[in-house]
């Protein structure tokens, strides 16, 4: 049968999502908990790879197995054998056809920036800290420059893989909240290092140091180098992936 799981974890530890010989991945250890609880081996294919220090509280797998156990069984089951900053916050049988990367139809990140002269101890880990003074609506406004299918080789890491460089944004949203910068976005899917590169070239906007229009430029030019720094990974994290309503998934709880 194939099972289908959702998975939270704070990425601070771990090198990436994904199972590597050198480094700590999440998923050896999400293999290794379900491994235990199946008691065969188990392998599972993920929505989406995350970076190091990239975190998630929407991620999806999913894994198929001969054992029968209970939904509640794989969840307090994998649960009691992985480490404190990972977790399964749900399980369901999902017919064969059900695939966690390749059936989704949308993934979404949001990225936290601390927008204050303090830095933050509790929020170290999982926001970015910019100092300078940022225009949220600025940035929003720019944001919405991006929105639609585009070749977005200028927001795409070096060493990214993907085949092709056109992805369609569907929404992304900026605002501020006190101290707080949120930038929310969705797209059918991501490039390598995509929505940390577009968060740095909204920064940029943000403090002023580039008109509104600057977002098309970068965009327009196809060049990596004319984009804004990347943003530190540990301010991002994927918070969703929506699937075809057929498979009735359960919601999200941290979306």
């Amino acid at each position: 049968m194939r099972i289908a799981l959702g998975i939270e974890y704070d990425g601070t530890a771990y090198n990436g999502w994904q199972r590597q010989s050198t480094g700590d991945g999440v998923q050896a250890h999400l293999e290794e908990s379900l491994t235990r609880v199946a008691d065969e081996a188990i392998e599972v294919t993920c929505a989406g790879r995350t970076d190091t220090g990239v975190h998630a509280s929407g991620q999806v797998v999913h894994f198929d197995t001969a054992s029968q156990r209970t939904e509640r069984g794989w969840l307090l089951g994998a649960n009691s054998n992985l480490p404190d900053d990972i977790n399964v916050t749900w399980a369901a049988a999902v017919s064969d056809d059900f695939h966690a990367r390749y059936s989704a139809t949308s993934r979404s990140y949001r990225y936290l920036i601390l927008n204050r002269l303090a830095r933050s101890s509790l929020y170290r880990h999982r926001a970015w800290w910019v100092y300078d003074p940022l225009d949220a609506a600025r940035m929003h406004r720019a944001a919405q420059r991006l929105v639609g299918e585009h070749d977005f080789t200028a927001f795409r890491a070096a060493g990214c893989q993907a085949s092709t460089p056109v992805r369609e944004i569907k929404s992304i949203e900026l605002q501020r909240r006190d101290d707080w910068v949120q930038l929310e976005v969705t797209a059918n899917a991501f490039l390598q290092h995509m929505v940390r590169n577009i968060t740095g070239t909204l920064v940029a906007i943000g403090r002023g140091d580039e008109p509104e229009d600057w977002a098309t430029a970068v965009l327009e030019s196809r060049d990596r180098k004319e984009g804004g720094v990347a943003a530190p990974p540990h301010g991002l994290t994927l918070i969703g992936v929506e699937y075809p309503p057929e498979y009735a998934l359960p919601a999200n709880p941290h979306g």
